[in-house]
């Protein structure tokens, strides 16, 4: 006799069978979910790995270091970005990590270079020839830059163990302010060229701005005149070397009216020499351009030996007399009444004051097809110690 809720052939009941099947679909659910929980767990535990290790290079160089290197890549690229289409939104993303990025200037709708390009530039200025190379440069944020000089001494006298001691002389300072000046520079290329990417934008970029930059900055470390640019060192008042006082130059004279003495004309050199304080001779260079220095190398002593000496080693500068030579064009040929070689201590007798941002801005408008790039810095220069620096006269007194 068949039981009523069997199933034909001795199956069991419909509802303990519907049980079985939503169990079973249960436990498969449940053990599906942990083997996705445990993946999420261990990717978690990795991401966790990852940004501690992060944080843990992050909090040992405190900010992002923008220098060559998978670091500086991103801002490389923005960079590049800017300078090719002017694409900025990667160089404003940067801009947003924090001050050493420094790449926005918004106001003004500029970028300063990236350091990599800075670098190169500032490797330019320093390895050519110009009275950077031997000056003292230093980097500040304002807008001048002041060097305190003490230019006094010490008042002494001699005392006896019961006589009142007298008042000696004090040192006076006196301030010497060097204002900053703006150099622009402004080379452009065509868009044609700058949406090639075989081309080395940064590299261009860099070489022209260098190149004018050296040219206008070392014209003016010489004979710059002190208005909207730095004050060259040959613009200072100038007496003999015998009447000389503080606020000018010393000279000595060669002998001769337009030229080097007929006879005897390496005295003149001695004298340039000796007429520096033996304070300032040990550092001391000589100064001149390429069309004195061909006289100069000619020049022998009562005994037929050259004054001049070529470097050694690649690289070593000539050596007059035993100190080194910086040819620089902008100096004076010889003539009549110039001022043709100067021989110091320019470290301590010139200073060279400048912004170390270098600021680029792009101009698509202007000069269609071409695209403009206008660079420009902050620089200044003037003398910091008229006793530290001497001229050559070309004159007979």
């Amino acid at each position: 006799m068949e039981t009523t809720g069997e199933m034909a052939g001795g199956g069991l009941p419909h509802g303990l069978d519907a049980a079985g099947e939503v169990k079973s679909a249960l436990d498969g659910f449940l053990s599906e979910f942990n083997v996705f929980r445990g993946d999420v767990k261990m990717a978690l535990q990795q991401q966790d790995d990852r940004m501690g290790k992060l944080g843990a290079k992050m909090a040992g160089y405190g900010r992002p270091v923008l220098a060559a290197g998978e670091t500086g890549a991103p801002h490389k690229q923005a960079f590049g970005a800017y300078l090719r289409s002017g694409d900025d939104d990667g160089l404003r993303g940067l801009s947003l990590e924090g001050k050493a990025l420094g790449t926005a200037v918004a106001a003004d709708g500029g970028y300063l270079v990236d350091p990599q390009t800075a670098d190169t530039i500032r490797s330019m200025l320093v390895s050519t020839a110009s009275i950077r190379a031997i000056a003292q440069v230093v980097q500040v944020e304002a807008a001048s830059f002041d060097v305190l000089i003490d230019r006094s001494d010490v008042g002494t006298g001699w005392a006896t163990e019961t006589a009142t001691a007298t008042e000696t002389a004090t040192p006076a300072l006196e301030r010497i302010s060097i204002r900053l000046h703006e150099l622009s520079a402004m080379p452009k290329a065509s868009q044609r060229l700058l949406d090639d990417s075989a081309f080395d934008v940064e590299g261009w970029l860099a070489g022209k701005i260098a190149n004018r930059f050296l040219r206008a900055e070392s014209a003016a470390f010489v004979a710059g005149d002190g208005v909207d640019k730095p004050k060259g060192f040959l613009t200072a008042p100038k007496v003999a070397n015998g009447s000389w006082a503080w606020g000018s130059l010393g000279y000595v004279p060669t002998g001769a009216a337009a030229d080097f003495a007929t006879t005897n004309q390496a005295d003149c050199i001695i004298n340039l020499v000796y007429a520096l304080g033996a304070d300032y001779r040990a550092n001391a260079t000589f100064v001149m351009n390429s069309k004195t220095a061909g006289a100069v190398r000619k020049m022998k002593d009562a005994d037929g030996r050259f004054l001049w000496s070529d470097g050694l080693a690649a690289g070593e500068p000539a050596r007059l007399m035993g100190y080194g030579v910086l040819v620089c064009e902008d100096m004076p040929d010889i003539a009549a009444g110039a001022f043709a070689i100067a021989f110091g201590d320019f470290r301590a007798g010139y200073t060279i004051a400048e912004r170390p941002d270098l600021r680029i801005l792009r101009d698509p408008f202007s000069a269609k097809p071409h695209v403009l790039f206008y660079a420009s810095k902050r620089v200044g220069g003037d003398i910091t110690d008229y006793a530290a620096i001497k001229l050559l006269k070309i004159a007979t007194s």
